[in-house]
């Protein structure tokens, strides 16, 4: 089983609220989180961050990682803390996705079909809508984050126009594949 010092990744992350939220919305940002389990969460079932506090450690790490793209690429946002609000809530939907279902050879979870949403993107959206506004940006960026992993080939023409729109929804899905592939995470 994965060990990681969720304390110490909880209070960066909350830092890093700080910084890239007003201080009001920081507040609602921080409270959202608590209240719907995202320190505890797993990031998946069976792939990157299936643990504890995979989730925070995951969308941390896509943080950074856009962080770093957008600072070495001179990324061109519309809000410049847009890098942190993506990456940090880019997978929100999956808070409430997962069920420990045993801890035998590793953490064991089950996913919860029961969502009301077809993508997990937007199912970050709606979940979010509740305590912060996202730019138009933003929204593209965390809809399309699964980018060519979209199981629905018929959505990749919206993808692509997303693109086109939106240049940052591609290195979002980038900074996604860097923290689950080459970050580990």
């Amino acid at each position: 089983m994965k060990e990681y010092n969720g304390e110490q990744l909880k209070l960066e992350a909350l830092q890093m609220i700080d910084k890239y939220f007003m201080p009001t919305k920081a507040i609602i940002v921080k409270d959202f989180l608590n209240a719907y389990g995202f320190w505890d969460a797993p990031a998946s079932t069976k792939y990157h961050g299936n643990y504890p506090g995979g989730l925070a450690e995951h969308s941390l790490t896509v943080a950074k990682n856009l962080l770093m793209l957008t600072e070495k690429l001179d990324l061109k946002w519309d809000n410049p803390g847009s890098p942190f609000v993506v990456g940090l809530l880019h997978d929100v939907c999956k808070m409430d996705q997962y069920k420990l279902t045993g801890i035998e050879n590793g953490y064991q979870y089950a996913y919860a079909n029961d969502s009301i949403y077809s993508h997990h993107g937007e199912k970050s959206i709606c979940m979010l809508a509740s305590c912060v506004t996202l730019t138009p940006e933003e929204i593209a960026c965390i809809r399309w984050h699964m980018g060519a992993y979209e199981t629905d080939t018929n959505e990749w023409k919206y993808y692509g126009n997303a693109i086109q729109k939106y240049p940052n929804v591609l290195w979002t899905h980038t900074a996604d594949m860097m923290a689950s592939h080459i970050d580990g995470v």
